[in-house]
């Protein structure tokens, strides 16, 4: 017997849902939490949430690459992206956002590397997937989907800048 066939989820029905979610917080909020994603999937979400949303600060990116618990295996990548914050974090509300969180040690790299710029006042974590797996205790506190994937698939988020109202998103399968 075969295995049913998997299918990348609708990444801009995934999207819109976070966006949703993403709108309602900031709204809960006294002043708007910084927008910061992480490079490359969330920074790609944060630049269309932040235009999405008309917020005034500018959004930033945050790369995981120095805080890697894997980079003596890795290795330095090279065209490794640079952290780049509009403003101080210090003592301010962060909403780090992330396409998709799987083990949570991406996530502990860009906290590491966030640490390195000030200590927030908060960091919150919004993904656009949620595929379980965690290595570490970090959980989201906005999720537009929670997925079971085997543990040789992974979510590749990719996107299109060919259309005419903008950047599209959608998903890919990467067999291992």
């Amino acid at each position: 017997m075969t295995s049913p066939a998997i299918l990348p989820p609708d990444a801009e029905a995934l999207y819109s849902r976070l966006l949703q979610q993403v709108r309602a917080a900031v709204a809960a909020q006294a002043s708007p939490p910084l927008l910061i994603g992480i490079y490359s999937g969330g920074a790609w979400l944060a630049q269309r949430l932040h235009a999405d949303l008309g917020l005034d600060q500018p959004y930033g990116v945050v790369s995981s690459t120095f805080h890697r618990d894997d980079f003596a295996t890795r290795g330095l990548h090279p065209s490794a992206n640079r952290t780049a914050l509009p403003c101080a974090i210090a003592e301010r509300a962060v909403l780090l956002i992330d396409d998709v969180l799987h083990t949570g040690r991406t996530t502990r790299a860009a906290i590491n590397e966030l640490f390195d710029f000030g200590r927030p006042a908060r960091i919150d974590l919004a993904v656009l997937v949620d595929r379980g797996g965690r290595e570490l205790p970090i959980c989201p506190q906005l999720t537009a989907a929670t997925l079971a994937l085997p543990d040789h698939v992974s979510l590749a988020l990719l996107r299109d800048e060919d259309v005419a109202d903008g950047i599209r998103f959608r998903f890919d399968l990467v067999r291992k």
